[in-house]
C-alpha cells in the first residue's frame, strides 16, 4: 500500500488498486495533457475565434493541476490499459443490476480532491485509504454499510469491472484470513496527539509556573531540600552559640557575686555597702585576680591550720584539690578550686559539729 505524498493521491489510488508501482505523476500528466488538448480540439471546431473557444484558452486544465490532483477522467483513460472500466456505484444503470457489494472486486472513492481504493485480497475487504498508516480490514457485513456511509458523506464512489492483475497480497490472502485488533491511525494523527500531549503539558507547567512563579530565587526540589537542611544547621549552630553565652554569662555573674562576698567579708563591717559595690566596679581586672590570689592563700592557711590532725589521707586530698597559690590560674581553675575549698569547708565544718 502507497502512503500518501503530497496531492498525488489518484496516483496511490490507482498503484494501491493494481498493487504495484504501475503509473508515476508523469505518466499521469501525460494523459492529463492529452485529454486537454482533444477538449481543445473540439471547442476549436465551433471556431477558433469563437467566445466560447477564447474563454476555454485562458482557463486552466479541468484534468489536472499544480498540486498533483488528477480528474476522473485521468483515471478512467489510465485504466483502460489494463482492460478494466468504471462505473458510477449509485447510477441508474448499475443499481438496476442489484448486484451485491462483496460480490464485486474493487471500488474507487472520491470526494473533493481526494481518491482512495477500496479491494478485496483474497476473500477479505481492504480500505486501503492513502491516508491511513496501513490497510482497514472491513467486514463483509459492514461493507454495504461503510459504502453508504461514504455516499451520505459526499463520496462519489465507482466500480471497478475488469479482471485485476495478479499480486502476491491476493494470492497470500487467498490462503488465510487476517484479524485486524485496532484500526490504523490516519497519518498525522500520531503526531498530532504528541503535540496535544506536548501542548497539555505545556499549559500544565504554565498553570504551575502562574502558582508557584519563578522569580530567579527559585530552587529546584533538591535544591530547596538541602537549603532547608543548612538553614536548621545554621540553626542549631546559632542556639549553640546562644547557649554557650548564656553560659558564659552565667558563670561571669557567678565570679562577680563570688568576688562581691569576697570583698565583703574583708572590708570593716562599718563601711556602707553601696560604696563597696561601687568600689568593686571601679576595680581592674588585675587588682581583682591578686585579690581573689590572696583570698586562696588566706583559705588556704586556714585549712592547714584546721587540718593539723593525723588523718593524713585529708591533707593528701586537699593538696591534691588545692591549686598552686604562686601559680597563673585562669579565671576557670579559679572558679573550680574555689568551688573544691568551699565544699572542703563545709565537710570540716559538718565534721568540727560531729564532735562536739
Amino acid at each position: 500500500m502507497e502512503p500518501q505524498e503530497g496531492s498525488l493521491c489518484a496516483q496511490h489510488c490507482l498503484n494501491n488498486l493494481l498493487q504495484g508501482e504501475y503509473f508515476s505523476p508523469v505518466e499521469l500528466s501525460s494523459i492529463a495533457q492529452q485529454l486537454d488538448e482533444e477538449e481543445r480540439m473540439r471547442m476549436a471546431e465551433g471556431g477558433v475565434s469563437s467566445e466560447e473557444y477564447r474563454t476555454f484558452l485562458q482557463q486552466p486544465s479541468v484534468n489536472m493541476d499544480d498540486s498533483g490532483f488528477f480528474s476522473i477522467q485521468v483515471i478512467s483513460n489510465a485504466l483502460k490499459v489494463w482492460g478494466l472500466e468504471l462505473i458510477l456505484f449509485n447510477s441508474p444503470e448499475y443499481q438496476r443490476l442489484g448486484i451485491d457489494p462483496i460480490n464485486e472486486k474493487s471500488f474507487i472513492c472520491n470526494y473533493k480532491e481526494h481518491w482512495f481504493t477500496v479491494r478485496k485480497l483474497g476473500k477479505q475487504w481492504f480500505n486501503l485509504n492513502s491516508l491511513l498508516m496501513g490497510p482497514e480490514l472491513i467486514s463483509d457485513t459492514y461493507l454495504a454499510l461503510f459504502l453508504a456511509q461514504l455516499q451520505q458523506e459526499g463520496y462519489s464512489i465507482f466500480v471497478v469491472k475488469g479482471d485485476l492483475p495478479d499480486c502476491e497480497a491476493d494470492q497470500l490472502l487467498q490462503m488465510i484470513r487476517v484479524q485486524q485488533m485496532q484500526r490504523p491511525k490516519l497519518i498525522g494523527e500520531e503526531a498530532a496527539q504528541s503535540r496535544d500531549h506536548r501542548l497539555t503539558r505545556s499549559d500544565v507547567d504554565q498553570a504551575i509556573e502562574v502558582n508557584h512563579p519563578f522569580d530567579g530565587t527559585g530552587m529546584l526540589d533538591e535544591d530547596e531540600e538541602n537549603f532547608q537542611r543548612a538553614l536548621a544547621l545554621s540553626r542549631q549552630e546559632i542556639d549553640m552559640e546562644d547557649e554557650e553565652a548564656d553560659l558564659r554569662r552565667a558563670i561571669q555573674l557567678s565570679m562577680q557575686g563570688s568576688r562581691r562576698s569576697e570583698l565583703s567579708g574583708s572590708l570593716p563591717q562599718n563601711v556602707p555597702q553601696s560604696s563597696h559595690s561601687s568600689q568593686t566596679d571601679s576595680l581592674s581586672s588585675e587588682e581583682l585576680r591578686r585579690r581573689r590570689q590572696a583570698y586562696f592563700e588566706k583559705q588556704q592557711q586556714h585549712l592547714q591550720q584546721q587540718e593539723q590532725t593525723p588523718n593524713l589521707q585529708d591533707k593528701a586530698t586537699l593538696s591534691s584539690s588545692t591549686p598552686e597559690p604562686g601559680g597563673d590560674m585562669s579565671e576557670e581553675d579559679m572558679l573550680q578550686a574555689a568551688m573544691n575549698m568551699s565544699l572542703e569547708s563545709v565537710r570540716n565544718h559538718l565534721n568540727s559539729e560531729e564532735e562536739k
